[in-house]
């Protein structure tokens, strides 16, 4: 029994041993080993590392990506307009030791100076350009000033800024609908100028389609009474090259074709007997038996 106790009191001496002279750094930490408040050793790499009991402390850094939900402020837009902006900002620890040394190693402290910092470059920035403007997607490029010109200051106490990003721009409720009544003025007013134009451009489309018809038609009818006046004269020839050479039948086909048009079914003549158009019928019934 009395060897069971003193390998128990060992074995938690050695556990006490080795919490006094050692630390281990997980991988999404990083460590600065401080002597009476002094930064003597920064330990970036995960692992078992040893320090000097009683005389070193060690402070433990995120070593991630952090996400800061910056308090949503008032701007004042250069239309005049005020809006309420809603931001975050995407951050990291930078230098370790400038961080201690700037910020205590404390997250909050860190998380103040970014709101600080990075509302007054959002503010001066915005404050340059309209609502409307802010708004679309011009945005993304204002937003990329701001980190620039946040990350070059936040660096001097060992923040590195990734990125700034807006989550909301509202309105405060006392202007809104004022606000969206102009805005739905305007864009009632672009839409009825596109309408008033686009009907314009399509009475100039119909106008020359209805020109260009005419003028098509003009020269087709040109064409045709060409072709028709060509075919009446050649059939003109025929018709005194065929009188010509044989008068007697030409009168003879000639009246065959009148007879045709002309005794066609359901029509009546009245004729004398010895009527010339009569002729050639009668001249038929004599020549029969």
């Amino acid at each position: 029994m009395k060897k069971l106790i003193i390998f128990g009191g060992v074995v938690v001496l050695l556990v006490i041993v080795y919490n006094l002279f050692t630390f281990t750094v997980d991988e999404t930490q990083k460590a600065v080993v401080l002597r009476f408040g002094e930064i003597i050793r920064v330990v970036e790499d995960p692992g078992l590392h040893f320090k000097m009991p009683f005389v070193n402390n060690v402070v433990y850094l995120d070593d991630r990506i952090l996400n800061y939900d910056i308090q949503p402020r008032d701007i004042l837009t250069s239309d005049q307009k005020r809006l309420t902006i809603d931001n975050y900002a995407i951050w990291r620890v930078g230098d370790p030791q400038t961080f201690i040394e700037a910020n205590g190693g404390r997250l909050a402290s860190a998380q103040s100076r970014i709101d600080d910092i990075v509302y007054s470059d959002l503010r001066d920035i915005l404050a340059k350009h309209t609502l409307d403007e802010i708004v679309s997607a011009k945005r993304l490029e204002y937003l990329q000033q701001v980190t620039s010109l946040s990350k070059g200051k936040l660096q001097a106490f060992g923040i590195n800024l990734i990125d700034v990003r807006i989550k909301r721009a509202d309105l405060p409720s006392e202007i809104e609908q004022a606000v969206y009544g102009r805005m739905r003025s305007e864009r009632e007013r672009i839409a009825a100028q596109l309408r008033a134009e686009g009907e314009e451009q399509a009475k100039q489309i119909t106008s020359n389609a209805d020109k260009e018809k005419e003028i098509i038609l003009a020269d087709a009818n040109k064409a045709a009474e060409a072709i028709k006046g060509e075919g009446d004269a050649q059939a003109l020839e025929i018709y005194a090259d065929a009188y010509n050479k044989d008068p007697e039948f030409y009168g003879f086909w000639r009246s065959l074709e009148s007879y045709k048009i002309s005794l066609n079914k359901g029509t009546s003549i009245v004729l004398t007997t010895d009527s010339y158009y009569l002729h050639f019928i009668n001249t038929m019934n004599a020549k029969q038996p």
